[in-house]
């Protein structure tokens, strides 16, 4: 088994001021995205420009983090709303559903690409690549918070919590939703692709790729299995990103294929 290295939560702290590794993620993947975006909007076909990115990732950030929160408040940690209110608002005591923030995001996408003329699968098909980075910053987060671990396993890159091996699934959707879906996303719309097809190609690949991580997971105490006793609430919200996906990448290529073998 590995060794944990049993880093700090905590970067350092000015008076009530924490600054937190977990939140740094947070600020390393909106940088990143910020980055590649700028990259991006100079191609002829970005239907926004540079100077339009700063708006972007402000709307992006906002749909991040409010629809985070909210999702993971009331799917994951409802029992601890009903016993306290003000719970949704506790930010600091962690909580953050990814399911959440692609709805807060989508959202967020609609209102930006509202007051540009634009649609919200246009605007998606854009932030698409820009994403998984910081998924894969956000697990790492999860890493270096000692949280999310997965089943007792005796493969050799196991780490040792209190003397049980455990999967590193964190890693794994580091690995898989963040550089992995990175990758395949971005050269994937390194050129100018079909209208949906990126949106598509990023819900498909991230919910295949969450779906699979899930059956090393241990999925949250006070939820447990949902169905057949394997059956995980990620697993649940990942399944309708998969057909969606297919559906989206079906109206981008399926349809136009089959409009010109009949034409």
């Amino acid at each position: 088994m590995l060794t944990y290295p049993e880093i700090d939560p905590i970067i350092f702290s000015i008076g009530f001021v924490k600054v937190r590794w977990y939140g740094l993620m947070y600020v390393i993947g909106f940088v990143a995205a910020w980055v590649l975006a700028r990259k991006r909007a100079h191609n002829s076909w970005s239907p926004i420009t540079p100077q339009q990115v700063d708006d972007l990732i402000f709307y992006s950030m906002l749909g991040v983090i409010i629809g985070g929160r909210v999702g993971y408040v009331f799917v994951y940690g409802w029992e601890y709303l009903l016993d306290d209110p003000l719970y949704l608002f506790k930010i600091t005591e962690g909580g953050m559903s990814f399911h959440g923030g692609l709805v807060g995001v989508m959202l967020a996408m609609w209102l930006f690409g509202r007051s540009l003329g634009k649609g919200m699968w246009t605007m998606t098909d854009f932030v698409a690549p820009l994403v998984p980075l910081g998924l894969g910053f956000g697990r790492i987060g999860n890493f270096v918070n000692d949280e999310l671990w997965g089943k007792p396993t005796d493969v050799p890159w196991a780490f040792d919590r209190g003397g049980v091996g455990l999967h590193p699934s964190q890693l794994y959707e580091a690995l898989l939703e963040g550089f992995v879906l990175f990758v395949i996303v971005w050269t994937f719309s390194a050129r100018k692709r079909p209208h949906m097809a990126a949106s598509g190609l990023f819900l498909l690949g991230y919910g295949v790729f969450r779906f699979i991580v899930e059956f090393y997971r241990v999925p949250d105490a006070h939820l447990g299995y949902q169905l057949l006793g394997w059956v995980t609430m990620g697993q649940i919200l990942s399944a309708p990103m998969i057909l969606l996906g297919a559906v989206l990448l079906y109206l981008a290529y399926g349809r136009r294929r089959e409009e010109g073998v009949t034409a």
